[in-house]
């Protein structure tokens, strides 16, 4: 079946905008879960749930669109296509967040973490290392600080993408299927 790039593009942009919004969801999920730890827990599992989401969404296109048929090139690209679309919708959303909203959530929680670790009581002859381990995570919460909800997006953005990347030839390689030749004759 010879390709239909439009009706490609448009699969993608509708498919890329649903798992942009579902990441968004995550997200919020994310930002409500350094409160909320049963939120916490939800993000995780919708986070494990995001490459048999696209897998179906991949799926729906090949057996919609393509008559059942599509090539690994083709998979791996449209897969590749949803993860980008639906990373740059959620980069709008970060850099909203980080920008206006709560330019230091990050920075907070890794705050909270680390003055739990080190409200615990350190055993005799460790306390050398505790200090060490201060002073790490005070460099590290000062170079947070630093970030701007740009770099922050950015960071954000180029995860995202190269974990698509990285996913799709997964998906691709389940999802693909060639057509079948009923016409040769079995020997």
């Amino acid at each position: 079946m010879p390709e239909n790039k439009t009706l490609m593009r448009r699969y993608i942009l509708a498919f890329g905008s649903y798992l942009g919004a579902f990441w968004i969801f995550k997200f919020f999920l994310f930002s409500q879960g350094l409160k909320v730890p049963f939120f916490s827990f939800l993000y995780v599992g919708l986070t494990l749930c995001v490459p048999f989401v696209a897998y179906r969404m991949v799926r729906s296109y090949r057996d919609r669109a393509q008559q059942g048929v599509i090539s690994f090139g083709q998979a791996w690209l449209f897969t590749t296509a949803l993860y980008v679309i639906a990373a740059i919708l959620t980069a709008v959303i970060y850099y909203i967040y980080f920008r206006y909203i709560n330019q230091y959530l990050l920075v907070d929680y890794y705050k909270t973490l680390f003055d739990a670790m080190l409200a615990n009581p350190v055993p005799e002859g460790m306390q050398f290392y505790a200090d060490q381990i201060d002073d790490m995570a005070q460099d590290a919460i000062a170079a947070a600080r630093a970030l701007t909800p740009v770099d922050i997006t950015l960071k954000f953005l180029s995860r995202n993408v190269i974990a698509g990347l990285l996913l799709a030839i997964p998906t691709a390689l389940i999802v693909m299927r060639r057509k079948k030749n009923f016409d040769e004759p079995a020997s």
